[in-house]
């Protein structure tokens, strides 16, 4: 069986997006239409014939429409393997007529609870006829057309143009994606009921849905294919959802670099003109100041080196002054939360760089999981959404912090948390001055954030590096004192770490014979 002729279809709809317009062209091939509530009004008020589910089944919808399509009359009619004796015989038997034709979409159960609908709504709003029908539909493809999206009607309508039939590929495509319908639909609700109906932190079973995947050029390298999938269900808005005003596509890195920057610099939403440039998923330099282009400049010395080829975001909008101080080096993608005109004229000339534009920053404290794929498993955490304030620090040694020294610690550890343990972040005057990530020992990351903030020194002429005076923050506890020591010969007069050593004692001890002012959070913040 290939090409299947289309006599009868079924239409049952919440959204009726294209549904006029599909009726009427199935009317001009003569297909019978039958339809349910809504959806046989609709077509009705448009001028079309339009038999009800009553009319097959001989019973009408009841329970408040909770059973109208629940019947032998209509599944086996979409069940029926047509040429197969057995089945044939059962529906004539039976007088089950067949249905070639199913377009079906759901009850539209994300929207309800989304908006804050009242449990009672938000139950009855989970389908159950709907996906028995699309199954029994998809299952049967070899027969039945089964279509749950409207942007697919064009093609559908097409299809029968030409022959007034539809081809097995078609019927073998729909079907396909309609179980990924009911699958996604039903993991959203097993997801509501675990979540929000029985507050479950980690649910027996855990859905991860994707949804309109973007096919990228390739992954992490030209090996490896890749792409971009939205979240099915409640997600925050970032950078997949953001609207690309010019560059070319965003690649795997791209997204990867532009997410690290964005989460960095939600942190400062609401604050003062802040500036993030990010490489390799790591922050390079970041600074917040009084003006957006002042922030740039502080944020850029940090290390202009690997500025180069960098991303850039930004927690305000973007000026014209700014963007054409960051078209002074290649930058791969900016990202902020909207553009002046003056900032989009520089950034035309620059054809290449991705310029995206994100509404509001995302709260940096919200909820949600993590999932990091392992071989054979998932690894699921909640988020990192911990934070501290400067009342919940505990000075620990004998010299207390300024008052400057604490707005640089609090400011480094704002930076440290989002940069790949183990991390090493050297601030002064709201602009990091050094970052070390990534390393294997404390020791190695405060000593390479001080090579560069020495290096930073001797491009711009600076009498002496920015780290002397500065803050230093640590993701997690000194396990011994060389790294506070490393970071001492840098010139940092006062520390933030976790604090939680065996060997704190030691570590505070050293820190008072150099007479350096050192605040415990509690509160850890590896990044793998």
């Amino acid at each position: 069986m290939t090409d299947v002729a289309i006599k009868r279809a079924l239409l049952s709809v919440s959204d009726k997006t294209g549904l006029v317009d599909l009726g009427k062209a199935l009317a001009a091939k003569g297909v019978e239409l039958v339809s349910t509530g809504g959806t046989a009004k609709a077509l009705r008020e448009a001028g079309l014939e339009v038999k009800d589910v009553s009319d097959l089944t001989g019973f009408p919808e009841m329970m408040d429409g909770r059973v109208k399509t629940l019947h032998p009359m209509v599944h086996g009619g979409l069940l029926a393997v047509r040429d197969n004796p057995d089945h044939a015989a059962a529906m004539d038997e039976h007088a089950i007529g067949a249905i070639d034709l199913v377009v079906v979409n759901l009850y539209p159960f994300e929207a309800t609870f989304m908006r804050g609908a009242e449990r009672d709504e938000i139950i009855e709003n989970i389908d159950i006829g709907g996906p028995s029908m699309v199954r029994s539909a998809a299952k049967n493809h070899q027969f039945v057309t089964i279509v749950t999206d409207p942007a697919d009607y064009e093609t559908l309508m097409g299809e029968l143009e030409a022959s007034g039939s539809t081809s097995l590929d078609f019927r073998r495509k729909c079907a396909a994606k309609a179980f990924a319908a009911t699958a996604a639909y039903d993991s959203m609700i097993s997801q509501w009921f675990a979540f929000a109906d029985q507050q479950q932190l980690f649910p027996d079973f855990l859905a991860v849905n994707g949804q309109a995947p973007v096919e990228l050029r390739y992954g992490e390298n030209p090996h490896q294919k890749a792409a971009l999938y939205t979240p099915s269900g409640p997600h925050a808005q970032g950078i997949a959802q953001a609207e690309q005003l010019q560059g070319k596509e965003l690649s795997y890195n791209n997204y990867n670099d532009a997410d690290a920057a964005l989460e960095l610099c939600a942190e400062f939403r609401g604050g003062s003109p802040a500036v993030v440039i990010v490489k390799h998923a790591n922050p390079c330099g970041v600074a917040q100041a009084s003006t957006l282009l002042e922030a740039w400049n502080e944020a850029l010395a940090c290390d202009s080196v690997s500025a180069f080829g960098g991303i850039v975001a930004v927690n305000t909008e973007l000026d014209g002054e700014t963007a054409r101080a960051i078209c002074g080096i290649f930058t791969e993608v900016v990202i902020a939360p909207s553009v002046s005109d003056e900032a989009r004229e520089a950034f035309a000339k620059k054809k290449n760089l991705r310029l995206l534009v994100t509404g509001d920053l995302p709260d940096p404290r919200r909820g949600g999981l993590a999932v990091k794929p392992i071989t054979g498993g998932l690894l699921v955490q909640t988020r990192d959404n911990g934070a501290i304030t400067e009342a919940e620090l505990k000075v620990v040694t004998q010299r207390e912090p300024t008052e400057q020294e604490l707005k640089d610690c609090l400011f480094a550890w704002t930076v440290a948390r989002h940069v790949k343990s183990n991390a090493i972040v050297y601030a002064k005057d709201g602009a990091t001055a050094g970052i070390g990530a990534g390393q294997m020992n404390r020791r190695d990351s405060s000593r390479i954030a001080a090579m560069k903030a020495a290096e930073a020194a001797e491009k711009y002429g600076w009498a002496e590096s920015r780290t002397v005076g500065s803050a230093v923050a640590s993701d997690a506890f000194f396990p011994f004192a060389d790294g506070l020591l490393a970071a001492a010969e840098a010139g940092a007069t006062a520390i933030i770490q976790p604090g939680g050593s065996i060997r704190d004692e030691e570590v505070i001890a050293a820190a008072d014979e150099r007479g350096l002012a050192m605040v415990f959070t509690g509160m850890r913040h590896f990044r793998h």
